[in-house]
């Protein structure tokens, strides 16, 4: 069968690669739609240190079940899933404090194992979600990146902070993510900021209360509503430095930053800053079980999305798809790939 192989920084080619085996407790998927995510680029670029080559990427997928496991239910053959990519032991100490995102054992499909980046690919059956009748697999395969969103915001305000006003910064995928999964789960009035035109005019779309083009006009801005002290919560979305300073900045005394974004790994910050304004630094990483579902169930519902779903392009075009998205953002939220069987 065909796959996208990545075997180094900016090395991609679609290849013949090893078909999966079912095993007992896993299905075969022939993915119909698996999205580029923005960790897979850095990862293209070989800034990701948790992604060996030669690797089959891609864990933002929804497909059809075409084969199923020992002690797997037969019915899900021939079912359109979506699947959720991060398993965990469920056994350690981390897993039992409900933690399984931080599972040190937790493996994820696209990085641990081949994933959607070819006609066909293995995962756990526990982890594969039938969609209804008339919802289609582009629908499906945003499920894992609005679980993100769901996780970032659930840290926004866990622990009972309050949020009465928070600032997104960036407006891709994730970042649009994170702002409808913050709208969604109560928070009053939710900003972007994003210098990218078009996606501004997407955040407003998708739910944002206002949108910025720099942290300096969203500092304007908000002066007034804030009394000059800044936002309760601070979604970073991006992960560069220049951002992550941004968020510290917009941020009110006692008020809560959440960093999602992974653009950059070394960032210097002013402390005595965060000291003396006792402010919550907090990291999100992937999601859980439950942020999962809650996603699958919002975009199920139509609640949440990116909008008009772009059309599924073949795997022969993936590896010039990626060389086209490290050149920075366009107006195009989200690709996705398939192989020609779809």
């Amino acid at each position: 069968m065909k796959g996208i192989v990545w075997h180094g920084p900016e090395e991609m080619s679609v290849e013949e690669v090893a078909a999966p085996e079912v095993a007992p407790g896993m299905v075969v998927v022939r993915p119909t739609a698996t999205g580029i995510c923005g960790s897979e680029i850095e990862g293209y670029l070989g800034r990701m240190g948790n992604r060996t080559p030669p690797l089959v990427m891609g864990h933002e997928f929804a497909g059809a079940v075409t084969e199923v496991g020992e002690g797997v239910d037969e019915g899900l053959l021939g079912r359109t899933v979506a699947v959720n990519p991060l398993s965990s032991d469920g056994t350690c100490k981390l897993c039992r404090a409900g933690l399984t995102n931080l599972c040190p054992n937790r493996t994820l499909v696209g990085i641990h194992s081949p994933g959607g980046f070819a006609e066909y690919t293995l995962a756990p059956a526990a982890n594969v979600y039938p969609l209804p009748e008339g919802v289609e697999a582009r629908t499906g395969a945003l499920a894992e990146p609005l679980a993100n969103g769901v996780h970032a915001a659930r840290l926004g305000t866990a622990g009972g902070h309050p949020v009465e006003r928070a600032v997104v910064i960036g407006a891709g995928t994730i970042g649009l993510m994170c702002l409808q999964a913050a709208v969604l789960d109560g928070t009053p009035e939710v900003h972007a900021v994003e210098p990218h035109e078009a996606r501004r005019e997407q955040a407003l779309f998708l739910g944002a209360k206002a949108v910025h083009a720099s942290g300096e006009e969203a500092r304007d801005a908000l002066d007034g509503p804030t009394e000059g002290l800044g936002v309760d919560l601070v979604v970073d979305a991006v992960g560069a430095e220049v951002t992550r300073r941004m968020a510290l900045e917009l941020l009110r005394p006692g008020g809560r930053a959440v960093f999602i974004g992974l653009h950059d790994d070394d960032t210097t910050l002013g402390f005595h800053g965060v000291v003396r304004g006792q402010i919550d630094l907090q990291g999100s990483y992937a999601y859980t079980a439950e942020d999962f579902e809650q996603a699958l169930e919002w975009l199920v519902e139509g609640r949440a999305g990116i909008g008009e779903l772009p059309p599924v392009l073949p795997l022969e075009e993936g590896p010039g798809a990626f060389a086209d998205l490290v050149k920075g953002p366009s107006a195009q939220i989200k690709v996705f790939l398939a192989g020609s069987g779809a």
